[in-house]
């Protein structure tokens, strides 16, 4: 339940951020998207079976990165700023796989 509450706040998150861009002036919608990121990353990825996770990761920043809904007319930046949004979650997703994987090896 916990996972699909996560979830829901970073699409909304999202979504705030890519059709009210005066929404996050002082940064805090961004911090929440990275927190909510590092508690998805923790409670949801199995760090021993994570490379479903990150190959999901790197394609939607490289989707992210390269702009690729820019050029539909009308909407286009709009879609590429929730997938920037998204590519923010997952991102800090990994840094907490990483985490959670470092130390189970730390614990063997």
């Amino acid at each position: 339940m916990a996972n699909r509450v996560i979830i829901g706040l970073a699409a909304l998150g999202a979504l705030a951020l890519a059709f009210v861009p005066d929404v996050d002036s002082s940064g805090v919608v961004g911090l929440v998207m990275v927190v909510l990121g590092l508690a998805y990353g923790a409670m949801a990825v199995d760090a021993e079976d994570a490379g479903g996770y990150m190959i999901t990761a790197l394609a939607v920043g490289a989707a992210a990165g390269a702009d690729v809904l820019g050029g539909i007319p009308g909407i286009g930046a709009q879609l590429d700023a929730v997938v920037d949004g998204l590519s923010t979650v997952l991102t800090a997703g990994v840094v907490s796989v990483l985490a959670v994987w470092t130390v189970n090896r730390v614990k063997g």
